[in-house]
């Protein structure tokens, strides 16, 4: 536990006269746990400077003690305020322990400017270089004092401090923008092969894999093919999954439902349900059948997490040994909704598979940077930026007798875009039961055997090639993103097939 407040400020008569004006602390206060889905309560506040608040598995400590009774009296009504205003508990310590930053001479003259001095204070305290909490807290003590009518401060300068008093720049969607935050196609075809190969050996030799491996695998599996947030995956409880394997034990239907986070009022927070792939279903069943073996009961949390942190740390550590410099959930979660996007969805559909009560929240997935030229050059896998994948996840090249001798649905064939193509190769499962476009999809399969022949794959690089350039000239290429970028990847993964046959020749 860290204590917050090292350094107290000097004793305030302007902070004296506006605690005597504000109306007693309540003896007891209440907050609301999404982790553990109970109220707390801090006792006594009024006679304790020592706060203790936990939420979401975690535990934090406020310190007042060095602090004038004044100065920390009114931070505590501050606290009292946030808490009314259904903030996050951990965010509003955080919101507290960032106003140590305020110099005595701000917090002095808010306290005494009112508003019609409020502008070229808030202007001196953009000026300096602060945490963001630090603006939040001010604004939020600004609101304590309109609500009370104080220092003619009232409900009609809502406005005001909604707008009037703009926050400093910060855009937190400035990895989105960049594309850092996303996973390459060979590092989420390293997450699907990891997750592939062992489902797997559960089909096989279930015994084999132990605990410890299945769960951090499943809580994985959650991040990658949901976009859950890390506390999303630690509120998950054993009833919280439904499971039929209508005589499917190999790939049974398993349902997981989990909360909404991160809204602003609890109307807004409802559950989400969401079906996990069949090829992975067994990760879940088989983690659920063990945890109840174990003697685990419907309430217990099915990955035994003891909180967001601990899920984001293990999500992360795995990614460490699977992709070169690792990566997070949340990058995880913005591939995701990358993902989706680039399949097509709308704002409502992306909406509802984040769990934002707000449509125009995603809206950032949508936009883009390049220019036409650049999009025609990526979409040619020309681009730089798309350096060539030496390992798409595919299991071999077969040769034109083994292709042959592959049974009829697994000799891939389409015809994408009105382009006829056969002959390729074969899939290792069967391309009837692929919910994914033929052809389209099959590059960059983990489950794709491409033919050892160049030039059929040189063939089929130049037919797409073609059909980008149709877009372009036909001024589709802006209109049609989703298929644009369907394009860019099976292009970029036909290249890197081509090269490695031409490795391969050497």
């Amino acid at each position: 536990m860290q204590a917050i407040y090292q350094d107290a400020l000097p004793f305030d008569d302007v902070v004296t006269d506006v605690v005597c004006e504000l109306p007693p602390l309540p003896s007891v206060l209440r907050y609301y746990d999404e982790f553990d889905d109970k109220i707390r309560s801090i006792v006594r506040l009024d006679a304790t400077e020592i706060i203790e608040i936990k939420s979401n598995g975690i535990k934090r400590i406020i310190d007042l003690s060095k602090y004038d009774g004044s100065h920390s009296h009114l931070l505590k009504q501050v606290l009292v305020y946030l808490f009314s205003e259904n903030l996050s508990p951990l965010t509003a310590v955080r919101y507290l322990a960032d106003a140590q930053f305020i110099k005595r001479e701000i917090l002095e003259a808010l306290l005494l400017g009112g508003p019609k001095g409020v502008n070229p204070i808030w202007e001196r305290l953009r000026g300096q270089t602060l945490p963001h909490a630090t603006y939040l807290f001010v604004k939020a003590l600004l609101r304590l004092l309109s609500s009370h009518r104080l220092r003619g401060w009232s409900d009609d300068y809502a406005h005001l401090l909604s707008h009037t008093l703009p926050l400093p720049e910060q855009d937190k969607y400035a990895g989105v923008r960049s594309g850092d935050v996303f996973l390459s196609m060979e590092e989420e075809s390293a997450v699907v092969r990891h997750l592939d190969m062992l489902a797997d050996s559960l089909c096989k030799l279930p015994v084999q894999t132990g605990n410890t491996e299945l769960n951090d695998s499943a809580i994985l599996m959650c991040a990658y093919q949901f976009g859950m947030r890390p506390l999303q995956i630690a509120t998950v409880r054993l009833r919280d999954v439904r499971i039929w394997d209508a005589g499917d034990t190999v790939n049974p239907a398993v349902h997981i439902t989990f909360p909404m986070i991160k809204q602003k009022t609890a109307s807004n927070s409802r559950p989400l349900t969401r079906k996990v792939k069949p090829e992975w279903s067994i990760l879940i069943r088989e983690l659920h059948f063990r945890r109840y073996e174990s003697g685990a009961v419907g309430e217990d949390r099915l990955f035994a997490l003891g909180s967001g942190q601990e899920a984001g740390r293990r999500i992360s550590d795995l990614l460490t040994k699977l992709i070169p410099g690792g990566a997070t959930a949340t990058d995880l979660r913005h591939t995701a909704a990358q993902r989706l996007v680039d399949a097509g969805a709308s704002q409502e559909e992306l909406a509802e598979f984040l769990g934002h009560s707000d449509i125009t929240t995603g809206l950032v997935y949508y936009a883009t940077s390049a220019n036409q030229a650049e999009r025609v050059n990526k979409a040619l896998g020309l681009s730089t930026i798309y350096s060539k994948v030496a390992k798409i996840a595919h299991d071999k090249f077969i040769s034109p007798g083994e292709l042959a001798d592959l049974k009829d649905d697994q000799q891939i064939a389409g015809v994408p875009h009105g382009i006829p193509i056969a002959g390729i190769g074969g899939c290792s499962s069967g391309q009837p039961l692929c919910p994914s476009n033929p052809i389209l999809a099959c590059y960059g399969c983990h489950k794709f055997m491409p033919i050892h022949e160049i030039h059929v794959h040189e063939q089929v690089l130049s037919d797409f090639r073609g059909v980008v350039l149709f877009f372009h000239e036909s001024s589709r290429g802006d209109k049609d993103s989703p298929a644009y970028l369907q394009l860019q990847r099976t292009i970029s993964s036909v290249e890197a097939i081509i090269e490695e046959l031409r490795e391969d020749a050497k």
